[in-house]
């Protein structure tokens, strides 16, 4: 099994636009151990078989380039079978816009929750049928998606549910049930190998720490380094908690509970511009270093 991040950052990239934190600043200024990411998004396929990509990123035209290879056999083609949402919100969904001009009806992978959000509220789905069609596969929270059938892939997907809160386009109108955030455990069956993928992470319970227990690589949530951090900034009343995601530091962040874990690999990703752990000589990123985790960036590829 092959994965690749495409891309490492939360949603808005890094440097996000309208920022000037300390981290965007260093960008912009060309300091080293400073680099620039798009939007959070993966790509994975099986020791045989296509690429599946994990969440449209609004960068997913140059994510995608990076999955190309120098060979070609006809004017139109695509480097992926398939698109893997595990949530419905606008920084992993918005990059199907730009999936429109596909030959064929994207495959896209969903849970029903997800086609609703991307239906009724961030009318993707109605705009896409118009363009190039959706083939629509409902994701069941526990089920297994079984890719033997695409093109020898070796391929199984499982996907679990996560605490979550539905898109802010969606909370005027959505009831607090439905699986609005999942996560997925990839198995190649040819290989043995296992990894997990959670970038939206609101609490680590003992189902969770199994999972990840039993995965030789986790590609986890590292959206704040502490659960204040945009209040202290100034840039908004929410915490990350209240935002579904769970904080790296503290005594109950996920770094001392994860560090703990016997995955060969693991791995934060969707990091935002806020974090200082971006900034390769921060303390912050010598504590993640220190306890044997590592800062995901775009491009790197992990083979199991």
């Amino acid at each position: 099994m092959q994965i690749r991040i495409l891309g490492s950052a939360a949603g808005g990239g890094f440097p996000q636009w309208n920022c000037n934190c300390p981290g965007c600043q260093a960008t912009r200024t060309g300091e080293q151990e400073v680099h620039q990411r798009t939007q959070s998004s993966l790509a994975v396929r099986g020791s045989s078989g296509d690429w599946l990509l994990v969440n449209a990123s609004p960068d997913v035209r140059q994510q995608l380039e990076s999955l190309r290879d120098r060979s070609f056999t006809s004017i139109r083609s695509s480097p992926i079978a398939g698109v893997l949402l595990s949530d419905a919100e606008i920084d992993h969904t918005a990059g199907l816009i730009i999936l429109r001009e596909s030959n064929e009806p994207l495959q896209i992978y969903g849970t029903d929750t997800i086609r609703r959000a991307l239906t009724e509220g961030f009318s993707l789905l109605r705009i896409l049928e118009n363009y190039c069609g959706v083939e629509w596969s409902e994701i069941k929270p526990g089920s297994v998606i079984d890719f033997s059938d695409k093109k020898e892939s070796s391929l199984e997907i499982e996907a679990f549910l996560l605490t979550g809160t539905p898109p802010k386009y969606m909370r005027d109108r959505a009831s607090a049930e439905g699986n609005w955030v999942v996560g997925f455990t990839f198995r190649d069956r040819a290989t043995g190998g296992v990894a997990t993928y959670a970038p939206a992470l609101a609490e680590l319970t003992p189902s969770i720490i199994a999972r990840f227990e039993s995965s030789d690589c986790i590609l986890v949530d590292g959206t704040f380094w502490q659960d204040d951090e945009l209040v202290k900034l100034g840039m908004s009343h929410r915490t990350a908690l209240s935002m579904g995601h769970l904080p790296l530091s503290s005594e109950g962040g996920s770094l001392k509970r994860l560090s703990q874990l016997s995955s060969s690999r693991k791995i934060f990703t969707h990091i935002n511009n806020t974090n200082p752990i971006l900034i390769g000589n921060s303390p912050q990123r010598q504590l993640v270093e220190a306890a044997g985790m590592e800062v995901g960036y775009d491009g790197l590829i992990i083979e199991l």
